[in-house]
């Protein structure tokens, strides 16, 4: 999976026996489109995000509510019963990568994977490519 989305709250940060941290948050991703009249329409849906290790703390740090990210992941379905015996179930994308789009001080976005490319030359740690703004038109000729 690969999302473009805005965080819908704070990402919430809790940590597992042996000091594992793991963020949990809801991701909105709005796609716009033109109908047969012209007419401009958004559908958004929301998708929760699970993060873990370095990038649970990285959440943690950084993002907030309204942040705009890219994240890379894969798709988890649970399972479980409630107190009423009823089956439940979640899906959830696990990220494997974080690229963080807001525009910084300097203009760039920050990224970060736990299987390296951070820039030990940024005191954060991390480091993204020059990411141009996302404009509100939808983009034509794309195939999905």
């Amino acid at each position: 999976m690969m999302l473009i989305g805005n965080l819908g709250k704070d990402p919430d940060v809790q940590y597992l026996e042996g000091n594992i941290a793991v963020a949990k948050f809801p991701l909105a991703t709005t796609e716009t489109y033109k109908d047969r009249t012209g007419k401009l329409i958004s559908q958004t849906e929301w998708h929760t995000v699970v993060l873990w290790r370095g990038l649970a703390d990285l959440a943690q740090k950084y993002l907030h509510k309204g942040s705009l990210i890219y994240v890379e992941g894969r798709l988890r379905t649970r399972s479980w019963e409630d107190k009423e015996g009823n089956k439940k179930f979640a899906t959830e994308i696990v990220g494997d990568n974080l690229i963080m789009l807001d525009k910084r001080g300097d203009g760039h976005g920050g990224g970060y994977s736990p299987q390296g490319g951070g820039s030990q030359d940024n005191p954060e740690g991390f480091s993204g490519p020059d990411i141009p703004p996302l404009g509100d038109e939808p983009t034509e000729g794309l195939p999905f």
